[in-house]
């Protein structure tokens, strides 16, 4: 058995998991406080205005950011479905519910920060171009997950439908990504390629730590609310009762 399934099965345990999510969840919320102090500093204190765009490319501080995170969380949310379907693994579809709010905040400010982003610079709020449209479709993908979430009585159908639901429009994300090279559209091209990033370095590690910081906060708060949805989910479990107990001596 490979390495990465024998820590599938491992976590696959409900206790394992919950333990292991009580124990990161603080490190990572203060790694991502620890990451946004200096990104915020460079991103918008330090480093020069842009040469064409002036002090509104600051903006791609957040919007970057974000976009980047909304679409890794959601191919995430469909990692994890898929892990819970192939080897029916319970926590692995609480992980993908986890992941789903924050995801959804991130797509939202993606949103947001774009529309602010593209008024003065493109003169207009909005427009109807592939990037645009099909990060606007995620939005509503999230919110039709998060919908449907709650829709069923039974965890195992809610499971089952938010898998479905992830895995068959999971094929969104690359038409994102891959918008800008396939279509004609308004929306600039990838800041960081392969051959290298279009930003002087300082604005480049700034964008980078803000990055950072935007993943361990996502990271942080999928765990925190991994374990409420977990002990919900397990609350009638003979594991939760003595790892309740086992706490509250150390207590």
């Amino acid at each position: 058995m490979v390495h990465w399934q024998r820590y599938v099965f491992w976590f696959a345990s409900p206790a394992r998991a919950q333990v292991l999510a009580q124990r990161v969840s603080g490190p990572l919320m203060w790694l991502a406080v620890l990451l946004l102090l200096p990104g915020l500093w460079l991103g918008f204190v330090s480093t020069p205005a842009d040469g064409v765009q002036g002090e509104g490319y600051r903006i791609i501080y957040l919007h970057v950011p974000a976009s980047w995170m909304a679409m890794f969380s959601y191919a995430l949310m469909a990692a994890w479905h898929a892990t819970g379907l192939i080897w029916r693994t319970k926590v692995s579809h609480i992980m993908a519910h986890a992941l789903a709010p924050t995801g959804a905040v991130f797509a939202l400010l993606s949103l947001v920060t774009g529309a602010l982003w593209g008024q003065p610079m493109w003169g207009t709020w909005w427009v109807w171009d592939a990037r645009l449209t099909s990060s606007l479709l995620l939005l509503f993908l999230y919110i039709g997950y998060l919908f449907l979430l709650h829709a069923y009585d039974s965890p195992t159908r809610a499971d089952k439908g938010c898998a479905l639901l992830c895995l068959l429009s999971v094929v969104n994300l690359p038409i994102i990504y891959f918008s800008v090279r396939w279509w004609n559209t308004l929306h600039q091209g990838a800041t960081i390629r392969p051959e290298g990033a279009s930003m002087a370095a300082p604005m480049l590690a700034g964008l980078l730590l803000m990055t950072l910081a935007a993943w361990a906060y996502t990271a942080g708060t999928a765990m925190r609310r991994f374990e409420q949805l977990l002990q919900a989910r397990e609350a009638h479990t003979q594991w939760l009762g003595d790892l309740t107990n086992e706490e509250n001596r150390v207590d």
